[in-house]
Protein backbone atom coordinates (compact mmCIF):
# COMPACT_ATOMS: atom_id res chain seq x y z
CA UNK A 1 0.00 0.00 0.00
CA UNK A 2 1.10 3.40 -0.81
CA UNK A 3 1.44 6.20 2.13
CA UNK A 4 -0.84 8.19 0.43
CA UNK A 5 -3.55 5.74 -0.79
CA UNK A 6 -6.54 5.40 1.36
CA UNK A 7 -6.72 3.70 4.74
CA UNK A 8 -2.73 4.43 4.78
CA UNK A 9 -3.31 6.50 7.43
CA UNK A 10 -5.22 4.02 10.10
CA UNK A 11 -2.40 1.32 8.73
CA UNK A 12 0.10 3.70 10.15
CA UNK A 13 -1.47 4.25 13.06
CA UNK A 14 -2.15 0.78 13.79
CA UNK A 15 1.55 -0.26 13.15
CA UNK A 16 2.73 2.89 15.09
CA UNK A 17 0.41 2.35 18.35
CA UNK A 18 1.61 -1.85 18.05
CA UNK A 19 6.06 -0.80 17.97
CA UNK A 20 5.45 1.51 20.50
CA UNK A 21 3.53 -0.75 23.01
CA UNK A 22 6.46 -2.97 22.51
CA UNK A 23 9.16 -0.78 22.77
CA UNK A 24 7.82 1.62 25.52
CA UNK A 25 5.42 -0.95 27.57
CA UNK A 26 1.75 -0.20 29.48
CA UNK A 27 3.63 3.20 31.04
CA UNK A 28 4.94 4.47 27.11
CA UNK A 29 2.54 7.04 26.71
CA UNK A 30 2.75 8.73 30.06
CA UNK A 31 6.94 8.52 29.81
CA UNK A 32 6.23 9.82 26.52
CA UNK A 33 4.73 13.02 27.47
CA UNK A 34 6.83 13.21 30.59
CA UNK A 35 10.16 12.92 29.07
CA UNK A 36 9.31 15.62 25.81
CA UNK A 37 7.02 18.13 27.73
CA UNK A 38 8.53 18.66 30.92
CA UNK A 39 9.95 22.16 31.10
CA UNK A 40 13.46 22.35 31.72
CA UNK A 41 17.28 22.31 30.40
CA UNK A 42 18.51 19.12 28.82
CA UNK A 43 21.63 17.49 28.65
CA UNK A 44 21.87 17.67 25.12
CA UNK A 45 20.67 20.11 22.78
CA UNK A 46 18.18 19.89 20.12
CA UNK A 47 20.70 19.14 17.46
CA UNK A 48 23.22 17.12 18.84
CA UNK A 49 24.12 14.27 17.26
CA UNK A 50 22.80 11.52 20.05
CA UNK A 51 19.26 12.57 19.45
CA UNK A 52 19.71 11.96 15.99
CA UNK A 53 20.96 8.16 16.30
CA UNK A 54 18.89 7.43 19.14
CA UNK A 55 15.73 9.05 17.62
CA UNK A 56 15.94 6.87 14.15
CA UNK A 57 14.42 3.42 13.63
CA UNK A 58 18.22 2.13 13.19
CA UNK A 59 18.13 1.67 16.73
CA UNK A 60 15.95 -1.31 16.57
CA UNK A 61 18.85 -3.24 14.14
CA UNK A 62 21.26 -1.41 16.78
CA UNK A 63 20.01 -2.88 19.90
CA UNK A 64 19.98 -6.64 18.65
CA UNK A 65 23.73 -6.04 17.42
CA UNK A 66 24.49 -4.54 20.86
CA UNK A 67 23.37 -7.42 22.36
CA UNK A 68 24.86 -10.24 20.89
CA UNK A 69 28.08 -7.95 20.72
CA UNK A 70 27.84 -7.89 24.78
CA UNK A 71 27.31 -11.07 25.16
CA UNK A 72 30.90 -12.23 24.62
CA UNK A 73 32.15 -10.34 27.55
CA UNK A 74 31.84 -13.93 29.78
CA UNK A 75 31.46 -11.55 33.08
CA UNK A 76 29.16 -9.51 31.50
CA UNK A 77 26.81 -11.83 30.06
CA UNK A 78 27.06 -13.83 32.73
CA UNK A 79 25.23 -10.58 35.20
CA UNK A 80 22.99 -10.63 32.68
CA UNK A 81 21.73 -14.08 32.49
CA UNK A 82 21.58 -14.60 35.67
CA UNK A 83 20.20 -11.02 36.92
CA UNK A 84 18.07 -8.99 34.05
CA UNK A 85 15.30 -11.51 33.41
CA UNK A 86 15.89 -11.42 29.90
CA UNK A 87 14.47 -15.00 29.07
CA UNK A 88 11.68 -14.56 31.58
CA UNK A 89 10.81 -11.05 30.90
CA UNK A 90 12.71 -9.94 27.59
CA UNK A 91 10.26 -7.15 26.85
CA UNK A 92 10.32 -5.94 30.18
CA UNK A 93 14.12 -5.66 29.73
CA UNK A 94 13.70 -3.94 26.26
CA UNK A 95 11.31 -1.48 28.01
CA UNK A 96 13.47 -0.43 30.53
CA UNK A 97 16.63 0.01 28.15
CA UNK A 98 14.40 2.05 25.40
CA UNK A 99 13.05 4.36 28.57
CA UNK A 100 16.87 4.90 30.32
CA UNK A 101 17.79 5.90 26.58
CA UNK A 102 15.19 8.05 25.89
CA UNK A 103 15.43 9.80 29.22
CA UNK A 104 18.21 10.40 29.08
CA UNK A 105 18.99 11.84 25.28
CA UNK A 106 15.56 13.80 25.24
CA UNK A 107 14.42 13.94 29.08
CA UNK A 108 15.16 16.80 31.63
CA UNK A 109 18.29 17.10 33.38
CA UNK A 110 16.87 16.32 36.41
CA UNK A 111 14.87 13.53 35.12
CA UNK A 112 17.79 11.78 33.31
CA UNK A 113 20.19 11.85 36.30
CA UNK A 114 17.51 10.51 38.05
CA UNK A 115 17.41 7.55 35.36
CA UNK A 116 21.14 7.40 36.27
CA UNK A 117 20.95 7.07 40.01
CA UNK A 118 18.08 4.11 39.42
CA UNK A 119 20.61 2.31 37.44
CA UNK A 120 23.65 2.68 39.22
CA UNK A 121 21.62 1.34 42.68
CA UNK A 122 20.77 -1.82 40.57
CA UNK A 123 24.11 -2.39 39.68
CA UNK A 124 25.66 -2.14 42.91
CA UNK A 125 23.58 -4.99 43.95
CA UNK A 126 24.64 -7.20 41.12
CA UNK A 127 27.11 -9.39 42.37
CA UNK A 128 27.95 -13.20 41.18
CA UNK A 129 30.71 -16.07 39.60
CA UNK A 130 30.75 -16.44 35.84
CA UNK A 131 30.50 -19.86 34.41
CA UNK A 132 34.53 -19.26 33.74
CA UNK A 133 34.94 -19.10 37.86
CA UNK A 134 35.69 -15.27 37.68
CA UNK A 135 33.98 -12.98 39.69
CA UNK A 136 31.96 -9.80 38.61
CA UNK A 137 29.73 -7.08 40.24
CA UNK A 138 27.63 -4.90 37.27
CA UNK A 139 29.43 -1.91 38.87
CA UNK A 140 32.66 -2.74 37.76
CA UNK A 141 34.14 0.52 34.93
CA UNK A 142 36.02 -2.09 33.35
CA UNK A 143 32.06 -4.22 32.65
CA UNK A 144 30.57 -1.11 32.54
CA UNK A 145 33.19 0.43 29.81
CA UNK A 146 32.81 -2.86 27.42
CA UNK A 147 29.05 -2.41 27.76
CA UNK A 148 28.90 1.15 26.65
CA UNK A 149 31.80 0.52 24.02
CA UNK A 150 29.56 -2.45 22.40
CA UNK A 151 26.27 -0.02 22.23
CA UNK A 152 28.10 2.95 21.29
CA UNK A 153 29.79 1.11 18.35
CA UNK A 154 26.43 -0.82 17.38
CA UNK A 155 24.34 1.95 17.92
CA UNK A 156 26.49 4.37 15.23
CA UNK A 157 27.08 1.24 13.18
CA UNK A 158 23.87 0.59 12.32
CA UNK A 159 22.82 4.37 12.13
CA UNK A 160 25.54 4.92 9.34
CA UNK A 161 24.41 1.85 7.06
CA UNK A 162 20.47 2.10 7.85
CA UNK A 163 19.62 5.77 9.40
CA UNK A 164 17.55 8.56 7.25
CA UNK A 165 20.53 10.60 7.78
CA UNK A 166 24.02 9.34 8.25
CA UNK A 167 26.37 11.04 10.64
CA UNK A 168 29.50 12.86 8.49
CA UNK A 169 32.52 11.77 10.36
CA UNK A 170 32.87 14.79 12.58
CA UNK A 171 28.97 14.32 13.42
CA UNK A 172 30.45 10.71 14.47
CA UNK A 173 33.02 11.71 17.12
CA UNK A 174 30.22 14.19 18.42
CA UNK A 175 27.69 11.35 18.51
CA UNK A 176 30.69 9.08 20.86
CA UNK A 177 31.31 12.51 23.17
CA UNK A 178 27.81 12.85 23.68
CA UNK A 179 27.45 8.94 24.24
CA UNK A 180 30.39 9.24 26.31
CA UNK A 181 28.40 11.69 29.33
CA UNK A 182 26.30 9.29 29.73
CA UNK A 183 28.68 6.67 30.24
CA UNK A 184 30.51 8.97 32.71
CA UNK A 185 27.47 9.39 34.75
CA UNK A 186 26.60 5.51 34.84
CA UNK A 187 30.55 5.33 35.95
CA UNK A 188 32.63 4.83 33.02
CA UNK A 189 35.93 6.03 33.42
CA UNK A 190 37.28 7.69 30.48
CA UNK A 191 35.15 6.52 28.18
CA UNK A 192 35.94 7.06 24.03
CA UNK A 193 35.24 10.37 22.78
CA UNK A 194 36.05 9.40 18.75
CA UNK A 195 36.09 6.79 16.83
CA UNK A 196 39.75 6.00 16.91
CA UNK A 197 39.46 5.42 20.70
CA UNK A 198 36.44 3.25 20.39
CA UNK A 199 38.08 1.49 18.20
CA UNK A 200 41.09 1.05 20.73
CA UNK A 201 39.03 0.45 23.56
CA UNK A 202 37.26 -2.52 21.73
CA UNK A 203 40.27 -4.23 20.55
CA UNK A 204 41.73 -3.66 23.64
CA UNK A 205 38.67 -6.24 25.39
CA UNK A 206 39.69 -8.96 22.62
CA UNK A 207 41.75 -11.12 24.36
CA UNK A 208 39.04 -11.20 27.30
CA UNK A 209 35.94 -12.04 25.19
CA UNK A 210 34.58 -15.55 24.44
CA UNK A 211 31.67 -17.32 23.46
CA UNK A 212 30.38 -18.73 26.79
CA UNK A 213 27.64 -21.22 26.69
CA UNK A 214 25.76 -18.56 28.07
CA UNK A 215 26.15 -16.40 25.22
CA UNK A 216 25.23 -18.86 22.72
CA UNK A 217 22.20 -19.55 24.27
CA UNK A 218 21.25 -15.47 24.19
CA UNK A 219 22.28 -15.74 20.46
CA UNK A 220 20.32 -18.57 19.72
CA UNK A 221 17.36 -16.69 21.64
CA UNK A 222 17.44 -13.21 20.49
CA UNK A 223 17.97 -14.56 16.66
CA UNK A 224 15.56 -17.76 16.46
CA UNK A 225 13.32 -18.13 19.55
CA UNK A 226 11.85 -14.60 20.12
CA UNK A 227 8.58 -14.18 22.31
CA UNK A 228 6.80 -12.94 19.12
CA UNK A 229 3.11 -14.19 17.62
CA UNK A 230 4.14 -15.23 14.09
CA UNK A 231 2.62 -12.84 12.15
CA UNK A 232 5.85 -10.53 13.90
CA UNK A 233 8.46 -13.22 13.13
CA UNK A 234 9.07 -12.57 9.41
CA UNK A 235 10.21 -8.91 10.23
CA UNK A 236 11.87 -9.27 13.39
CA UNK A 237 13.74 -12.16 11.67
CA UNK A 238 14.88 -9.11 8.86
CA UNK A 239 16.14 -7.14 11.94
CA UNK A 240 17.86 -9.57 13.33
CA UNK A 241 19.82 -10.76 10.09
CA UNK A 242 21.00 -7.06 9.52
CA UNK A 243 22.05 -6.51 13.47
CA UNK A 244 24.14 -9.96 12.17
CA UNK A 245 25.78 -8.70 8.90
CA UNK A 246 26.99 -5.43 11.09
CA UNK A 247 28.77 -7.26 13.33
CA UNK A 248 32.65 -7.64 13.05
CA UNK A 249 34.57 -10.89 11.64
CA UNK A 250 35.35 -11.50 14.88
CA UNK A 251 32.44 -11.55 16.81
CA UNK A 252 30.61 -13.73 13.98
CA UNK A 253 33.49 -16.32 14.34
CA UNK A 254 33.24 -16.62 18.03
CA UNK A 255 29.26 -16.71 17.71
CA UNK A 256 29.43 -19.58 14.88
CA UNK A 257 27.58 -16.76 12.74
CA UNK A 258 28.53 -17.67 9.14
CA UNK A 259 28.64 -14.87 6.09
CA UNK A 260 28.27 -14.80 2.68
CA UNK A 261 29.20 -11.91 1.54
CA UNK A 262 27.44 -12.11 -1.83
CA UNK A 263 24.26 -12.95 -0.11
CA UNK A 264 24.18 -10.36 2.55
CA UNK A 265 24.93 -7.09 0.63
CA UNK A 266 22.56 -8.25 -2.08
CA UNK A 267 19.18 -9.57 -0.62
CA UNK A 268 20.05 -9.02 3.45
CA UNK A 269 21.00 -5.55 3.39
CA UNK A 270 17.95 -3.66 0.98
CA UNK A 271 15.88 -5.53 4.04
CA UNK A 272 17.11 -3.58 6.15
CA UNK A 273 16.68 -0.20 4.33
CA UNK A 274 13.11 -1.35 4.07
CA UNK A 275 11.96 -2.60 7.49
CA UNK A 276 13.71 0.67 8.99
CA UNK A 277 12.15 2.84 6.81
CA UNK A 278 8.49 1.20 7.27
CA UNK A 279 9.26 1.46 10.92
CA UNK A 280 10.25 5.07 10.77
CA UNK A 281 7.09 5.51 8.48
CA UNK A 282 5.15 4.27 11.18
CA UNK A 283 6.29 6.01 14.34
CA UNK A 284 6.63 9.35 12.76
CA UNK A 285 5.14 11.73 15.14
CA UNK A 286 2.00 13.60 13.99
CA UNK A 287 3.26 16.92 12.91
CA UNK A 288 5.62 14.61 10.21
CA UNK A 289 2.35 12.96 9.14
CA UNK A 290 0.48 15.72 8.97
CA UNK A 291 3.02 17.53 6.83
CA UNK A 292 3.24 14.22 4.73
CA UNK A 293 -0.28 14.50 4.11
CA UNK A 294 -0.42 18.03 2.98
CA UNK A 295 2.43 17.50 0.97
CA UNK A 296 0.62 14.73 -1.24
CA UNK A 297 -2.47 16.72 -1.31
Amino acid sequence: MSPTAPGSSALRVRLGRALFARVAGPSGPENRARIHETPGPRWFAPDAAIRRVHGDASMFIGGLRALLLQSLHPQAMAAVAAHSGYRGDPWGRLQRTSTFLAVTTFGTAEHAQQAVDQVRAVHERVRGISSTGAPYHAADPHLLAWVHMAEADSFLRTHQRFGERPLDGAGCDAYLADMAEVASALGVVDPPRDRRALAQGLAAYRPELAATAEAREAARFILLHPPLPLAARPPYALLAANAVTTLPGWARSMLSLPRVPIVEEVCVRPTGHAITGAIRWAMSPPSVRQRDASASA
